[in-house]
């Protein structure tokens, strides 16, 4: 009888789970279909329709196919990868406040970032694609630098400890940028100081190409890893216990944070509190089993960056808003929120 009942909650569990996840499919769909309708140059959906079919005029065929698809896609790919990070982050530490940009991995991967940007165009191919790999360096120097500071013997990372000690590394990293900011041209400057603010710059094919890679490989590790991450979740003896390798499990996650916020932040800029908010709201709508919850996080992060990032190109026209600036709206807030409610 409990066992009946319980196959029969499980059973509604990965229902209701299901169906949450083809609901934020379909909004990702829609708000894909939005923004290509989006932007200063009004493209009606009739056009965009007949252009994605071949039958546009080459000056739309340039404004979708150059401008906005890539731009679209890379807001995609970002949500998912720094959302999925937040949530490693979360699962991992057991701290409802991780995220990849306030423990300063994304500080960590910009200042790398910006140190290339400074000396060689990103214009070219080669410099394209070195990009992420240069960013996860940086990221994970970072992520080393965070995890010797808040380790003490005895007792190992402390969540309270690992996120004050996150905060202080990326306020001295954004210190350091800031102090760069001072020795580079305008044309540098301003490239820095959008890149710093969030906004989705990588907008054309190559970045795209660029960032692939580390998603195909980094995210069905993740999702190979959720059971794991549900034992770890239960504490380290425990899951000792259940007979898992808590420290080369907890570094293999962890890795795979790393590399996915500093990939994602290398074609993105600072966008913030997408790894806080992202698996806070799929925690809500499918729980927090991690089979379920990674997903999830990774489809509630894309369509917040999407939105984000149409919203942005729409606001002050024919200026735009970061999409890190309009995320940080919502998640500044959110994270103060959250703050007052943790002990």
């Amino acid at each position: 009888m409990g066992s009946s009942t319980l196959t029969g909650a499980e059973r509604k569990k990965r229902t209701k789970s299901t169906i949450v996840m083809i609901v934020l499919g379909a909004l990702i769909i829609a708000a894909f279909m939005i923004s290509m309708n989006t932007g200063f140059t009004k493209l009606s959906p009739f056009e965009v329709l007949r252009t994605l079919f071949g039958g546009g005029t080459p000056k739309q065929e340039l404004i979708l196919f150059e401008f906005r698809l890539p731009r679209i896609v890379i807001s995609i790919m970002v949500g998912a990868g720094l959302a999925l990070s937040g949530c490693i982050l979360q699962g991992v530490s057991r701290n409802a406040l991780a995220d990849p940009g306030i423990l300063g991995i994304n500080a960590g991967a910009g200042l790398v970032v910006m140190l290339f940007v400074s000396f060689f165009p990103t214009t070219t191919a080669a410099p394209v694609f070195l990009l992420p790999i240069l960013a996860l360096i940086g990221s994970s120097f970072a992520a080393f630098l965070i995890y010797v500071l808040s380790y003490k013997k005895g007792e190992g990372i402390m969540p309270t400890r690992m996120l004050l000690t996150g905060i202080g590394v990326a306020a001295g990293i954004s210190s350091a940028m800031i102090v760069l900011t001072l020795r580079l041209s305008p044309e540098k400057y301003q490239f820095v100081a959008t890149w710093m603010a969030g906004s989705i710059w990588g907008s054309n094919w190559k970045f795209v190409t660029a960032l692939l890679p580390f998603l195909i490989i980094l995210i069905p590790v993740v999702l190979y890893k959720a059971r794991v991450l549900n034992v770890l979740n239960l504490g380290d003896q425990t899951a000792s216990g259940l007979g898992a390798s808590v420290n080369r499990e907890r570094l293999i996650l962890l890795a795979a944070a790393v590399g996915l916020a500093g990939s994602c932040v290398s074609v993105s800029g600072g966008i913030g509190f997408v790894g806080l908010i992202g698996p806070h709201l799929a925690r809500r709508l499918v729980g927090p089993k991690h089979q379920f919850l990674l997903p999830a996080s990774a489809l509630v992060g894309s369509l917040l960056v999407l939105i984000a990032d149409t919203l942005g190109r729409v606001i002050l026209q024919p200026s735009e808003v970061p999409a890190g600036i309009l995320v940080a709206i919502l998640g500044a807030p959110y994270f103060l929120y959250l703050l007052s409610r943790t002990r």
